[in-house]
């Protein structure tokens, strides 16, 4: 037992061990990341490879024996001076890539001609600098900042010549800069392609789901607006003329009456359901353009008005004025649905009232006009809910409003109430 307990020990004390090494290192991970994404990053590893670059130049110049003189110690200075130059300006000028590259490119040559040097940090920062100036979407600069480096570097390979470039270090960091410039500008462009390409597909897919999502509040409008306008229409006539048969036959049995009865409640509270469906499909498609498919037209009307009489058992009437005009299939569905649900609304809040349906085709236009004979709308204030609070009038002003048309509804003069609507006799495309 004793050394099952110390092997256990031993394996937490590893654990423990194994925990607090890999704490550490994602600590220090997460601080490299930090440094990386700071805003001074690009200058600090400049600065750095200017560092390199000075102590390279130094280094190079001290082997190869300056002769002393007393402007030594100037030139030196001089020399550390555009060494930083062949590194420094790619972190102080990150966000113009361009004046970075150029000048990087412009020091590099500068060291090599006034020189005879040419660092490797040096040219660290030309191929960044170059890589940034691709992804920037330079095309043409690139290749003329390229162009010294690789006539150098084809000077140097085929004539034997004295001097900077006839250094073989010289030589391999000229033909690096040369070969691995124009890679790094053709890395970088590459790079930006695939990034607008990246982009360019994030937002054809965004523009797709838009067009779905518009499509699909549209869809929901137009079933919202039909199950308003046609089967809400049937249930209450289910409703209305099964309370007509329950009153109106004599000798019904209490059974049979009762029956009815259960009838009626049983569709008005399915069209209690149904506004609250109708309210859930409409809460997000109240900016959809009406949809304007033609389906039953103004030759229907009739059949239309002889469902109201015998379901209401009330009179309806159908008025024409003016010549008949063929009009726009879409401007008679609008106008055969705005009659419907007013009819619809005549029987639900003034049970028994007669209608009056007035077409006047007046050369371009065409006017409705629907009023009955009931009390007409509540007085504001009594709570009591009248036509203009469900959605059948917010679904005439769309069909209205689809075909470039307008409607208005009010208290009728000398009671009832009264649908008014102006449709033109050509549905406006712009609607």
């Amino acid at each position: 037992m004793g050394g099952q307990g110390d092997a256990i020990a031993h394996r937490n004390s590893e654990n423990d061990w194994v925990s607090l090494v890999a704490e550490r290192h994602g600590g220090w991970t997460g601080g490299a990341r930090r440094i990386a994404a700071a805003r001074y990053a690009p200058v600090l590893a400049s600065a750095a490879l200017g560092g390199a670059a000075v102590v390279e130049a130094l280094v190079a110049t001290t082997i190869r024996s300056v002769p002393a003189n007393p402007s030594r110690a100037l030139l030196l200075l001089v020399l550390a001076a555009v060494s930083l130059l062949t590194t420094l300006p790619l972190g102080v000028l990150w966000t113009h890539p361009a004046a970075a590259a150029m000048t990087v490119a412009a020091a590099n040559l500068l060291s090599l001609a006034g020189f005879r040097t040419l660092t490797v940090p040096g040219l660290i920062a030309l191929l960044a600098a170059l890589y940034r100036l691709g992804r920037s979407g330079a095309q043409v600069l690139p290749a003329i900042l390229v162009l010294p480096f690789l006539a150098l570097a084809l000077v140097s390979i085929t004539a034997p010549v004295q001097g900077a470039i006839g250094d073989r270090r010289i030589r391999v960091l000229l033909v690096l800069a040369a070969s691995l410039g124009a890679a790094a500008a053709w890395a970088g462009a590459a790079r930006r392609s695939r990034t607008e390409a990246v982009e360019h597909s994030a937002t054809q897919q965004e523009i797709a789901g838009t067009l779905l999502e518009h499509t699909a509040r549209g869809e929901r409008a137009r079933i919202s607006r039909e199950l308003h306008d046609v089967v809400a229409h049937h249930i209450s006539m289910i409703a209305v003329q099964a309370e007509t048969a329950r009153l109106a036959t004599p000798g019904m049995p209490a059974a049979g009456a009762q029956r009815l009865s259960a009838i009626g409640d049983t569709a008005r509270s399915a069209l209690t359901e149904m506004r609250r469906l109708l309210g859930v499909l409409r809460e997000d498609t109240e900016t959809v353009a009406a949809d304007r498919q033609p389906q039953p037209g103004l030759q229907q009307l009739n059949e239309l008005l002889d469902e109201a009489r015998a379901a209401a058992g009330t009179g309806a009437r159908l008025i024409v004025r003016g010549f008949l005009t063929a009009l726009d299939p879409g401007v008679e569905l609008a106008a055969y649905r705005i009659v419907q649900e007013a009819l619809t609304n005549a029987r639900r809040h003034a049970p028994g009232a007669a209608v009056d349906v007035e077409l006047h085709y007046a050369g371009d236009e065409l006017r409705l006009r629907i009023r009955d004979n009931g009390p007409g709308p509540p007085p504001p204030g009594t709570g009591t809910p009248g036509p203009e609070h469900g959605h059948g009038l917010l679904g005439m002003r769309e069909r209205a409003a689809a075909v470039g048309g307008e409607l208005r509804t009010a208290a009728a003069p000398g009671g009832g109430f009264l649908v008014e609507a102006r449709l033109p006799a050509k549905a406006d495309t712009a609607a």
